[in-house]
C-alpha cells in the first residue's frame, strides 16, 4: 500500500505539473501586453566617479545590448518621502471628517486635542489645526522631494531597464552581464503593482547578512516559541496577577472572573500569538529584502509551513513542546528519530481526526461566513471610520493571503499522506476537507477576494516541493513504525521508496520547473513577431515611460531628473561617455561598467 500511495501521488503530481506548466505557458503567450514583459530589474550597479548611476546604466546597456535597449528608470530611495505622503493623506482624511461634521452642524465648530491620538493636549479648532498641519507637511514633502531629486545619494544602485522586445529582455534577464558575477545582476522585473518599493533601497551586499539573521530568528521562533507563550500564560494565573497588581486581588477573587482567567485566558493568549504569527513571518520576509509582494508571500508561506510542521505535526505526535523535542532529537542517533515518531503516530490518529473536523471543517465554514473580517469591519467602523473613503477601505476584502492559507492546506496533505497507510480511516475526513475547500476557495477567489498581483502560477514549484517533502516524511514514519514491530525484512523494500521519490522530484525539477523561472526565447520571439504584425506603429517607449516610477512621484509634476532619457539611435555602435580616455587619464576609472573603446575621438570630455 505504501508503494500504491507513493506511485499514485507521484502520477497525480506529474500530470498536475504538466497541466500547470502548459496553462502557465499558454497564459504568458496569450496575455495582453504588460510592462514587466519588456523590463529587467538590474541590481548591484557598481559606482563610477565619472558618471551618475543613470548615465552609467544607459552607457552600459547601449554598449552591451545596442539593438534591444530602449530606456531605463533608476530607483530612488523615496521611503522617507512615502512616509510623509502617507501621513499627509491621513491628515487630509481627518480634515475631510471634521469639515463633513461642520457641514452637518454649522452652528458649532468642531474641536480636537493636539496630543497623542487626540487624548490630551490643548483644545484647538479642528479644521484650522488640520489645515495648518497639512500645509506644514506639504512644505516638508516638497523639501524631501527636492532632496531626492537633487541628492545623488538618493539614487539606489538599481534600475528598471526596458527593451524594445520581449526577446531582448529575456536574453538580458537570463544571462550574466559581466565577468564579475556579483555586479550588474539582472532578473525579471515584477509587474508594477507587484513591486515592493521599500526593499529596493536595501544595499545588495546586506541581503546575505539579513537572510542569515532571519534563518537564525526562524529557528528560535519555531523551537522556542513556547517561551513567550509560557510567559504570557504565567501572567494569566491568579498568583501572577496578584503579585503584579495587588490592588486587583479583591476583583479577581470573584468566582466568574477567576474562572475566566483560569479557563480562557491561557487559550486566548495562544490564539492571539497564532493569529499574529503570519504577520511576524511576513515582517521577517520583508527584512530579508525581497522586492516583490509575490516573492514575500512565497517566502512567508515556506516559513509558516516549517512552523506548522514542527509545532502542529511533531508536537502533536510526540508529547511535549518543540523545545523538548529538539532536546530529545539532539541526544539520540538520527536513525532513532523515525522510530520515535513511528511509535507515537498511531496513538494520535484520533486527535488528528478531531483536529481536521474542528480546525479544517470549521475553518472552511468560517471562510464562507467570514466572521473574522466581519468583526474587524465593525470594530473599524465603530472606532476608525470617519469618511466614506475610510468605509471603503474597511470593507475591502483584500487578497486571499497565500502566505497563511496555502501552508495550512498543505498541512492536511501531510496528515493525509502520513496516515494513508498507517490509519486509512483518517482519509475520508481529509477528502471531505479538500472537497469543501475546493468549492469554498474557488468561490471566494472568483467572487470575493481582490487580485493583488499576477504571478502566473509561480507558487506551484513550492507547493510541489512541499507535497514531495510530506510524501518522504510519510515513508520515513512508516519505516520507523515497522521497525518497532520487528519487521526487519520490510525495511530494505521500503528504503527504495524515498530514493524513488527524490529521483521523481529531481526529474520534475529539471523537466518542468524551468518554465516557472525562465522565459523561453522561442515564445518571446513568437509574441514579438505577432505584436509587430498587429501593431506596427506601437510607441513602446511611451507605454513604458512611467510604468516603473515610484508611486509617490506619479500624478504630480515631475522634473527632468525623473524623466527618462531620450531614445538613442538604433544604429549607434560607439557610445560617447563622460569617462575619460585611458590614454590621457593618469588614473583610470576603478569601476569599469563596460568595455568602452579608448579612442580619443570616441571618448569625449564632458
Amino acid at each position: 500500500m505504501a508503494y500504491v500511495f507513493t506511485f499514485w501521488t507521484c502520477y497525480v503530481l506529474l500530470k498536475e505539473y504538466e497541466i500547470v506548466e502548459s496553462m502557465r505557458l499558454h497564459f504568458i503567450a496569450t496575455e495582453r501586453r504588460r510592462p514587466d514583459q519588456f523590463t529587467v530589474l538590474v541590481r548591484n550597479i557598481p559606482p563610477d566617479p565619472d558618471e551618475s548611476t543613470s548615465e552609467l546604466v544607459e552607457h552600459f546597456f547601449l554598449v552591451n545590448h545596442p539593438d534591444h535597449y530602449l530606456t531605463h528608470q533608476v530607483v530612488y530611495n523615496a521611503n522617507n518621502l512615502a512616509k510623509l505622503v502617507k501621513k499627509k493623506k491621513q491628515m487630509q482624511n481627518w480634515l475631510d471628517y471634521y469639515q463633513l461634521k461642520y457641514n452637518r452642524n454649522p452652528s458649532k465648530r468642531p474641536t480636537c486635542k493636539t496630543g497623542f491620538l487626540g487624548l490630551w493636549g490643548s483644545t484647538v479648532d479642528a479644521i484650522e489645526f488640520y489645515i495648518s498641519e497639512i500645509e506644514k507637511l506639504s512644505k516638508e514633502e516638497e523639501i524631501e522631494r527636492e532632496k531626492v531629486r537633487k541628492d545623488p545619494k538618493s539614487v539606489v544602485p538599481a534600475a528598471f531597464v526596458s527593451f524594445r522586445t520581449r526577446w531582448g529582455a529575456a536574453v538580458c534577464a537570463q544571462t550574466q552581464q559581466t565577468r564579475n558575477p556579483t555586479q550588474w545582476l539582472t532578473d525579471w522585473a515584477p509587474e508594477p503593482r507587484d513591486v515592493y518599493w521599500q526593499n529596493l533601497a536595501i544595499p545588495f551586499v546586506y541581503l546575505t547578512i539579513r537572510r542569515l539573521i532571519v534563518i537564525v530568528a526562524l529557528f528560535f521562533l519555531t523551537f522556542f516559541y513556547v517561551i513567550p507563550i509560557a510567559f504570557v500564560q504565567s501572567l494569566a494565573n491568579i498568583e501572577g496577577i496578584e503579585k503584579a497588581a495587588p490592588f486587583l486581588k479583591k476583583l479577581i477573587e470573584k468566582h466568574v472572573i477567576k474562572s475566566f482567567i483560569q479557563g480562557f485566558l491561557p487559550g486566548i493568549a495562544l490564539k492571539i500569538f497564532l493569529i499574529l504569527l503570519p504577520t511576524i513571518l511576513m515582517f521577517m520576509s520583508k527584512f530579508e529584502g525581497y522586492t516583490s509582494l509575490s516573492s514575500l508571500e512565497r517566502k512567508s508561506a515556506g516559513k509558516y509551513y516549517i512552523f506548522l510542521f514542527v509545532n502542529v505535526f511533531l508536537c502533536s505526535i510526540i508529547t511535549g513542546t518543540a523545545l523538548q523535542q529538539l532536546d530529545v532529537f539532539i541526544h539520540q542517533s538520527p536513525n532513532q528519530i523515525p522510530k520515535t515518531i513511528g511509535a507515537s503516530i498511531l496513538m494520535k490518529a484520533t486527535f488528528f481526526i478531531t483536529f481536521i473536523m474542528v480546525d479544517g471543517w470549521a475553518g472552511i465554514a468560517g471562510e464562507v461566513l467570514r466572521l473574522k473580517p466581519l468583526i474587524i469591519f465593525h470594530l473599524k467602523n465603530f472606532f476608525l471610520v470617519k469618511t466614506e473613503k475610510d468605509r471603503e477601505e474597511a470593507m475591502d476584502p483584500g487578497s486571499i493571503g497565500f502566505d497563511s492559507s496555502e501552508p495550512q492546506i498543505q498541512l492536511y496533505f501531510l496528515l493525509g499522506l502520513a496516515y494513508a497507510v498507517v490509519t486509512p480511516f483518517l482519509l475520508p475526513f481529509i477528502i471531505i476537507f479538500f472537497g469543501l475547500a475546493y468549492v469554498v476557495f474557488r468561490h471566494q477567489i472568483i467572487n470575493v477576494y481582490n487580485q493583488e498581483y499576477e504571478s502566473a502560477a509561480a507558487f506551484w514549484p513550492s507547493v510541489h516541493g512541499r507535497i514531495i517533502t510530506a510524501l518522504i516524511i510519510s515513508q520515513l514514519v512508516l519505516l520507523g513504525l515497522l521497525s518497532t514491530k520487528n519487521a526487519a525484512q520490510s525495511t530494505p523494500v521500503l528504503l527504495a521508496l524515498p530514493i524513488l521519490t527524490i529521483w521523481f522530484h529531481l526529474y520534475c525539477k529539471n523537466r518542468y520547473e524551468p518554465a516557472f523561472v525562465k522565459y523561453p526565447l522561442q515564445e518571446a520571439m513568437m509574441k514579438d513577431t505577432l505584436e509587430r504584425a498587429r501593431e506596427p506603429n506601437l510607441d513602446l517607449k511611451a507605454y513604458l515611460s512611467n510604468a516603473y516610477i515610484h508611486p509617490v512621484f506619479k500624478g504630480g509634476e515631475e522634473d527632468d531628473d525623473f524623466s527618462i532619457a531620450d531614445e538613442q539611435e538604433y544604429e549607434q555602435v560607439l557610445v560617447p561617455t563622460k569617462r575619460q580616455s585611458r590614454k590621457n587619464t593618469p588614473v583610470p576609472s576603478k569601476y569599469n561598467g563596460s568595455s568602452s573603446p579608448s579612442l580619443p575621438d570616441v571618448a569625449q570630455e564632458p
